[in-house]
C-alpha cells in the first residue's frame, strides 16, 4: 500500500465524506487584517460536530475499511482531537473505540471522547510510548489501530480542506496550516499543490517544538527533546515518517511561532473574529501577528483553524487580557 495520498485518493474522500461532515465557511477576517498585513481568511474547522479537523480523516480511514475489519474495535492515541474523530466515527458505525491519550491532555478533550462512548485510557509517556501501546492492546484485543498521521488515507481525509479552499477562494494565495504529526498540512498540500502548484503553503510550527523545521534545516528527520508548548496539539518531538517527504516536496515554507504569539493570536480571533480557536489552531495568525513570513497588503492569506477544543476556564484566562 502507498505511504502517500494522490490527488484521486483526495477527491474520492470528499465523496466519501460529504453526507457526513461540514463543508466549513471561509471567513473574511476584515478587521484583523490591518494588524496582519494582507487579506485575511479564516477556515474554521472548529465549526465540525466534534469541534476539530480530525474527523475527516478519521472517517475517511473508517469508512474505507471493510466493516469485518473493524467489528471488535478501533483504537489509537491522540492529543485530543484525533480522539474525537475516532470516537464520534466509532459510535455512528456501532463499534468500541479505545482511545489512549496523554495525562496531560485537557479535560474538556477527554470529557467529549468519553462523551462519545469511547473508553479513554490516560497514559504517561511520549507519543512513541503511546503508540507502543497501542499496538499491544490492538493485537491483544484484534482491534484496528488508526494512526492520526501516518495513515494515508487520514491524511487524505485531511486534504479534503485543501479542496474547499480552492473551491471557495479560487485566487487564494497562501495557505497556512498548523504543523503537528504532519498529516494535516501533508494532506492539504497534496490537495493544493496538485490541483493549484502556485498557492503557497506555510506550515506553522510552534518554536519549542521545531521537528520539521530542524529536518528540513537538517535534511532529514530530526529528534528533538519534547518541550511544553500551550499548543497542545501540535507537541510531537519527532516529524511523522510518512508526512515528512510530502511535506519537503510541496511545503513551501515552515515558519516557527512564540507561545506568547500563539496566545495574541488566539486574543484576536476572539476578539475580531469572534471565534474560539485552541492554541494550535491560532497559530497561523499568531505567524502573521509575529511577521514570521512575508506577505503582501493585497494578497489573499487563509489560515487553517484546526480545532476549539479548550478548557473554558484556561480560555478564560487569556481571554482576561483582551480587554
Amino acid at each position: 500500500m502507498r505511504n502517500y495520498p494522490t490527488i484521486q485518493d483526495i477527491r474520492e474522500a470528499q465523496e466519501r465524506l460529504r453526507p457526513h461532515i461540514k463543508h466549513t465557511p471561509l471567513l473574511r477576517g476584515e478587521k484583523m487584517e490591518k494588524a496582519l498585513g494582507c487579506q485575511v481568511w479564516l477556515k474554521p474547522e472548529t465549526l465540525q460536530i466534534t469541534g476539530a479537523f480530525k474527523i475527516r480523516g478519521a472517517l475517511n480511514k473508517t469508512l474505507s475499511l471493510p466493516r469485518e475489519e473493524i467489528a471488535n474495535g478501533i483504537i489509537a492515541t491522540s492529543s485530543g482531537n484525533h480522539a474525537q474523530g475516532l470516537a464520534y466515527t466509532a459510535r455512528m458505525l456501532g463499534v468500541k473505540a479505545i482511545l489512549v491519550l496523554p495525562i496531560t491532555t485537557p479535560k474538556i478533550k477527554i470529557a467529549n471522547t468519553e462523551a462519545l462512548g469511547a473508553e479513554v485510557i490516560l497514559f504517561d509517556g511520549d507519543n512513541a510510548a503511546r503508540w507502543k501501546r497501542v499496538y499491544e492492546i490492538a493485537e491483544e484485543m484484534n482491534y484496528t489501530a488508526v494512526h492520526a498521521f501516518e495513515d494515508p488515507l487520514v491524511m487524505a481525509g485531511q486534504g479534503t480542506i485543501g479542496l474547499e479552499i480552492l473551491e471557495d477562494l479560487e485566487d487564494v494565495d497562501t495557505v497556512i496550516v498548523p504543523m503537528g504529526g504532519g498529516g494535516l498540512i501533508s494532506g492539504i498540500a497534496t490537495a493544493i499543490k496538485e490541483t493549484k502548484p502556485s498557492v503557497r503553503v506555510i506550515g506553522a510550527e510552534p518554536a519549542l517544538t521545531p521537528k520539521y523545521f530542524h529536518s528540513r534545516k537538517n535534511g532529514e528527520r530530526t529528534s528533538l527533546p519534547l518541550k511544553n508548548t500551550i499548543a497542545d496539539g501540535l507537541r510531537l518531538s519527532v516529524p511523522g515518517r510518512n508526512p515528512y517527504p510530502i511535506i519537503e516536496k510541496y511545503v513551501d515554507e515552515i515558519v516557527l511561532v512564540e507561545d506568547e504569539d500563539i496566545i495574541a493570536g488566539m486574543r484576536m480571533l476572539a476578539k475580531d473574529a469572534k471565534l474560539i480557536a485552541e492554541p494550535a489552531a491560532s497559530i497561523g495568525i499568531g505567524a502573521l501577528l509575529a511577521g514570521a513570513l512575508k506577505v503582501r497588503p493585497d494578497e489573499k492569506v487563509c489560515a487553517v483553524l484546526s480545532g476549539g477544543n479548550w478548557d473554558l476556564s484556561d480560555l478564560a484566562e487569556i481571554y482576561k487580557a483582551c480587554e
